[in-house]
C-alpha cells in the first residue's frame, strides 16, 4: 500500500487530503510543520510527499533540500505561490511537481499517482541495455547511472527524463513529448520544468555543464541525447 506524507499547516486542507487519500486506500501521515515532516519522513518512509511551501517553522524549500540530502522520494509541492521563479526554486531544490492553490482534488490525485509511477521500478523487458558515453554509463535495466566508478544519485523525475532521452538516442525529442512522457498527459506547456531538470542532469553528468555534449538543446524545439 502506498504511504503518503501530507505536510501543510492549514487543518482544513490536511483534513480534505487525508479523507480523499484514505478513501482511495492510501496510508497517510500528516505534519503541520517542517521539523515534524522531516522526522516523519525518516521514521515512516513515505512513498510520496505532498508538501506546502508556507510552513510556520521553515520554508518548504528547506524541507525539500533536507529530504533530498538522503532520499529520492517523490515530492509534490502544493502551494499558493504562483510565480515562475518560486516554482523553479522548488523544482531546482528537488521537487518533482508543483500544484498551485486552490487546486482540484482530481488533478492533485492524478499528479500524485504519476509521481508514484515515476518512482516505481521498470518492468522486465527488452530494456536491459547499457549505454556508455565514455564519461558515464546508463544501465536502463537496473535504473542506475555510473560516472567515474561511482553511482550517480538521480531523483525519480531526473531518471525518467534521462531514460526517455537515452531510449531516443540521437533523435530530437520535442518539449511537449518530454513533458507528457515524464510528467503525464495533462502537461505540455510547463517548459520551465524541462529547463530546470535538464540543468540538473547536466550538472550531475556532463564534464562541462555550460557546454553540454550529451544533453543537447534544440532551441524552441526540444532536446537530444548524444553518446
Amino acid at each position: 500500500m502506498t504511504r503518503v506524507l501530507v505536510v501543510d499547516d492549514e487543518p482544513q486542507i490536511v483534513r480534505a487530503l487525508v479523507i480523499n487519500l484514505k478513501a482511495r486506500t492510501y496510508e497517510v501521515d500528516a505534519a503541520h510543520d517542517g521539523a515534524t515532516a522531516l522526522r516523519l519522513a525518516a521514521t515512516r518512509h513515505p512513498d510520496v510527499v505532498v508538501l506546502d511551501l508556507g510552513l510556520p517553522d521553515m520554508d518548504g524549500v528547506e524541507v525539500i533540500r533536507g529530504l533530498r540530502g538522503w532520499t529520492r522520494v517523490p515530492i509534490l509541492v502544493l502551494s499558493a505561490r504562483h510565480t515562475s521563479d518560486e516554482k523553479v526554486e522548488a523544482l531546482d531544490a528537488g521537487a518533482d511537481d508543483y500544484v498551485t492553490k486552490p487546486f482540484g482534488m482530481d488533478e492533485l490525485l492524478a499528479r500524485l499517482r504519476a509521481a508514484v509511477r515515476r518512482a516505481e521500478p521498470a518492468g522486465d523487458g527488452p530494456g536491459d541495455m547499457i549505454v556508455d558515453t565514455g564519461e558515464f554509463t546508463v544501465d536502463l535495466a537496473a535504473k542506475k547511472v555510473n560516472r567515474a566508478g561511482k553511482d550517480v544519485r538521480l531523483t525519480p523525475t531526473e531518471w525518467h527524463l534521462l531514460e526517455v532521452l537515452v531510449r531516443n538516442s540521437g533523435r530530437l525529442v520535442g518539449q511537449k513529448q518530454l513533458l507528457q512522457e515524464v510528467w503525464g498527459p495533462s502537461y505540455g506547456t510547463e517548459t520551465n520544468y524541462l529547463r530546470v531538470y535538464m540543468a540538473q542532469l547536466r550538472r550531475k553528468l556532463e564534464a562541462d555543464p555550460s557546454h553540454p555534449k550529451h544533453f543537447v538543446t534544440e532551441p524552441g524545439m526540444g532536446y537530444r541525447f548524444e553518446k
